[in-house]
């Protein structure tokens, strides 16, 4: 019997920097068993540079890595979504679209690593501190027992992630 391939989408509100870090992470550490998407309430409309200069640098995938509108999500050709997780404040008390399916969700706040001001360095810094959280939460999400947990036990275990440092 095959495993079942999750889908996962990462919100952010500008789907530029944490939500796409988060989807190349996934798409990564996932090996096939997860197809991860990314998408914001207000999207910037581009990938931030210093995002993909990472992302690049450590050879996790970028080549389908866009910044959206998460109402592609909402559609009824959409992906049918097994798990929603924001990992920005904002996204996180937005009113989301309702989601087919009705995915399990989950908060993940991580600290805005676009939003720090300071050298290009300090900026780096920022992006490989929050790149290095959301790899650590990633990698616990894709070790949970799936095919063990009941929907109640796996909905807890997904949000306790997002507690974790």
């Amino acid at each position: 019997m095959t495993e079942p391939v999750f889908n996962v989408l990462f919100l952010c509100t500008g789907n530029s920097a944490r939500s796409i870090l988060a989807e190349s992470l996934l798409n990564h550490f996932g090996k096939g068993r997860f197809r991860a998407f990314s998408a914001g309430s207000q999207p910037a409309g581009r990938v931030n540079l210093l995002a993909m200069e990472l992302l690049e640098k450590n050879h996790f995938p970028v080549s389908a890595l866009r910044s959206k509108l998460w109402d592609e999500f909402a559609r009824p050709d959409a992906p049918r979504l097994d798990f929603v997780i924001t990992v920005c404040d904002n996204a996180a008390g937005e009113v989301c679209p309702v989601w087919p399916g009705q995915p399990m969700t989950a908060h993940w706040g991580i600290p805005d690593p676009a939003a720090v001001e300071g050298s290009d360095d300090v900026k780096r810094h920022a992006f490989v501190a929050a790149m290095n959280q959301l790899q650590r939460r990633i990698c616990m999400f894709v070790s949970l027992p799936f095919a063990t947990l009941d929907s109640m036990k796996l909905q807890q275990a997904v949000r306790e992630i997002g507690k974790t440092a």
